[in-house]
């Protein structure tokens, strides 16, 4: 990814034809590992193409993968009005009985 990112980069800053060597110098400026045989198969990959095309067909691509589960499941679940009536009732019992007393007969 951080090749892609490196060569992404040096076609945004205006390098239409990113060398193994200027991706290289990228990488390495943020403090990343460098891996020279990555680099060369990405090149080698993108040697010629289009950039513009490319980044379409794999958009084209990723939204054809699947992201997630089914959307239902992702749905909370309905709350019935008898579980919404226990938990009001719960809440209110929780006030009626002081966690401690300030001026109890301990003090």
């Amino acid at each position: 990814m951080k090749v892609i990112a490196a060569y992404m980069l040096a076609r945004l800053g205006g390098n239409t034809n990113p060398s193994a060597n200027d991706l290289k110098k990228l990488i390495e400026s943020v403090g990343a590992e460098v891996d020279g045989d990555r680099i060369e198969l990405f090149l080698s990959q993108v040697n010629g193409k289009n950039i513009t095309e490319l980044v379409a067909s794999g958009k084209e691509k990723l939204a054809s993968v699947p992201s997630g589960g089914d959307a239902s499941a992702a749905a909370p679940p309905a709350i019935s009005e008898e579980t919404k009536e226990e938990k009001v009732e719960e809440e209110e019992d929780d006030f009626d009985e002081p966690l401690f007393d300030l001026f109890g007969p301990d003090n």
